[in-house]
Parts: C-alpha cells; structure tokens; sequence
C-alpha cells in the first residue's frame, strides 16, 4: 500500500472486531510514526497502549461513573471553541448527522445518541486502547507535532491491515485513564485511540465523512504571472 492510498483509506472506524492484535505490530508502527516531523526534536508524544485485563478494567470503571450519572472530569483542555463558527460549525453538525444516520438513530432519540456517545468508553469494541499524552509545558507548535505523530500511526495502521479511531472524549475521563496508566502529574492526556480489526458489518462503518472542496480551503498565488 502506497502513501496516497492509506490517506484515503483511512478513516474513523467505530465499530471493530475482538480480534487481537499483535504487540510486535503495534511497537513496530508506534516506532515507525516516531518519525513524524517535532520542532526542535522535541519529540512532545508519550504513549500508553493497554489491552486485556489492563483495558477491562479501564473499561469497567468508566462504564461505572457513566451509569452513576458522575459528570465528566474538569477539562483540561477545550475540545471545540465555545463559540464555532460557520464553516466549522457547519461541518460539525453534518459529520454528526451523517454518523446517527448511519446507524439509524433519529435526531428526537437522545437515549440513543447517548448510548452511540458512550460506546466510545468501550472503545467501539477495540481490543487495543491508546493513551496519548503530552507534557504540559508545551504550547501549540508541540501539539501540532503530537497531531503529525498520531496521522502517522494511523496511516501505518491501515497499511498493515488495521483500523482506527481517535477520541478526544477520552479527555472528559482523564483521571479515570490516570488510575489505570498512572503517568507523571507533568502529563496530559490528549486523546484516546481505539485499535483493531474492522467489523464491516458494522453499519458505522459504511461513514465516509465528506470533506470540503480543495478551492474552499486552499489559495494559490503565483502560477498566472
């Protein structure tokens, strides 16, 4: 598989098989990624992947203060702007759309949106979690490293034959994924990762978000003089 055809094939899966996947794969796409341009060579990514027992009971207890009605943990970070603006909140608001109606859960049916929001603390079924956290010193110029570095992962993954998804909403339960891990306090988490086997029976998975047309999102100055 070439660069060009893991960029388009790639794409948020949310729905997976319980298959395993191999560690010596993971470390060898985990290194690989490493190669992911850092200012500086900062290199500002720390990674904890969990599986097994481990990503049990990180499950179990998260689906725990979930059913407890407990809130989220205090934002470390914002997710989205609070005020979103068109085009992106345009956007935002048709991905959404796309994905409940994919699987077929109406606007009116809140529990149902509920129940599709909290399959990401299960991580779609992935039998691979990963736990991506960046040192708080850093500032913006780090976190777009940290976002070159995990695209990598993702397109070494889907050249081996596996699937992801990235979930910032890890970050509403850090101090649960904290209990489990157990980082530096100098550490903050960023994001989840879900890691596996496709299911493509999943009816998630027939998504494919559109994107913006290139003249929407790209100027080029020069080429008529």
């Amino acid at each position: 598989m070439d660069v060009r055809e893991a960029v388009m094939t790639r794409r948020s899966v949310r729905g997976f098989l319980d298959t395993p996947v191999s560690r010596h794969t993971l470390e060898q796409v985990l290194e690989v990624a490493c190669r992911a341009p850092s200012g500086g060579n900062l290199q500002p990514w720390r990674l904890y992947a969990l599986t097994g027992n481990a990503l049990d009971q990180l499950k179990d207890s998260t689906a725990a203060r979930l059913a407890a009605g407990s809130p989220p943990d205090e934002p470390e970070y914002t997710i989205y702007p609070p005020e979103l603006t068109a085009p992106y909140r345009d956007r935002r608001f048709h991905c959404g759309e796309q994905l409940y109606s994919a699987i077929g859960v109406p606007r009116e049916d809140k529990q149902g949106r509920r129940r599709q929001f909290a399959r990401n603390f299960q991580l779609f079924g992935a039998p691979v979690g990963l736990f991506c956290y960046i040192d708080r010193q850093m500032g913006a110029a780090q976190w777009a490293d940290l976002g070159m570095y995990l695209q990598n992962v993702m397109l070494l993954l889907t050249a081996e034959g596996l699937a992801s998804c990235p979930q910032e909403a890890w970050s509403l339960h850090h101090r649960t994924v904290a209990e489990i891990v157990k980082p530096p306090q100098e550490l903050m988490l960023f994001c989840g990762m879900a890691i596996g086997y496709e299911d493509p029976a999943h009816p998630a998975n027939n998504l494919h978000t559109e994107r913006a047309p290139l003249a929407e999102v790209a100027t080029f100055q020069g080429w008529d003089d």
